[in-house]
């Protein structure tokens, strides 16, 4: 009887462990979803930063950095803010302007009063958009960064590369 009891608890073990199997994609789903949350009686005045995702039902008023989260503003959220994210997500009302190295998503009762400068934009039919907006490419990102990068190298080598010359004639002589 201990045996056949035992070989019952395996059997129970090893249904568990395919529970736990069947429970873990559900956890690795909610692990990456680390998101705070501001809610509908919250009022935020200042700046905003951290490293994880923010979801906007309340309201804001300041600035927004999370440059490498996603910022969704709620169907209740107010922001009067330049918001600064990977990518933003608007239900809500923006004011001020939206600056994100991704995307930027405004759904059909998302308002953005405001520039958006973005990679790929998205705006649903109903939306409301009042600003410019400025789409690049990864690649012009690139390109701009090297060249304003180059454009700096340039300018102290042009003021640096005279004075040297007599200096490395007096290390040499």
């Amino acid at each position: 009887m201990l045996q056949s009891s035992d070989t019952s608890s395996g059997v129970k073990s090893s249904s568990p462990a395919s529970n736990p199997n069947s429970y873990n994609p559900v956890k690795t789903t909610s692990a990456p979803v680390e998101q705070a949350t501001i809610g509908r009686s919250l009022v935020i005045k200042g700046e905003i930063t951290g490293t994880e995702a923010l979801y906007i039902d309340g309201r804001i008023e300041g600035k927004i950095t999370l440059t490498d989260n996603r910022v969704t503003i709620g169907r209740n959220g107010t922001v009067q803010a330049d918001i600064s994210a990977r990518e933003v997500v608007v239900m809500g009302k923006v004011t001020g302007n939206i600056e994100c190295t991704d995307r930027v998503d405004i759904r059909s009762e998302g308002i953005v009063n405001g520039n958006v400068t973005t990679e790929r934009v998205s705006v649903e039919d109903g939306a409301i958009m009042k600003g410019g907006i400025e789409v690049r490419s990864g690649q012009q990102k690139q390109k701009n960064s090297a060249q304003h990068q180059h454009k700096s190298a340039e300018a102290p080598k042009v003021s640096v590369a005279e004075p040297p010359k007599p200096v490395a004639a007096t290390a040499g002589a």
